[in-house]
């Protein structure tokens, strides 16, 4: 019985690495195409109205750019690097 639960842990175990890895894939994957969607848009000259950004762009203006990094993830669920580039798009006026 004891060996059939070690199994079982590590089979688990391996299991949830093995998921990781994907899902980690799978945001990659996700992350590069919503860069090139968003390279798409600006060389159409679109841009994505963001109705949600209000408070972001006003920490921008307040010169609190942490803090509105920390509420544009929160609004998006976007990675960091990429809430800091939105932040700086929006300081920057674009």
């Amino acid at each position: 019985m004891y060996i059939a639960a070690v199994v079982l842990v590590v089979g688990l175990a391996l299991l949830s690495g093995s998921l990781e890895r994907k899902l980690s894939r799978v945001d990659r994957r996700l992350a590069r195409l919503e860069r090139k969607i968003d390279r798409v848009l600006d060389h159409l000259g679109i841009q994505e109205p963001e109705p949600r950004l209000e408070r972001v762009a006003a920490l921008v203006r307040e010169g609190r750019k942490i803090e509105a990094i920390k509420v544009y993830r929160e609004i998006t669920d976007a990675g960091l690097k990429e809430a800091k580039d939105a932040v700086d798009r929006i300081e920057a006026g674009g």
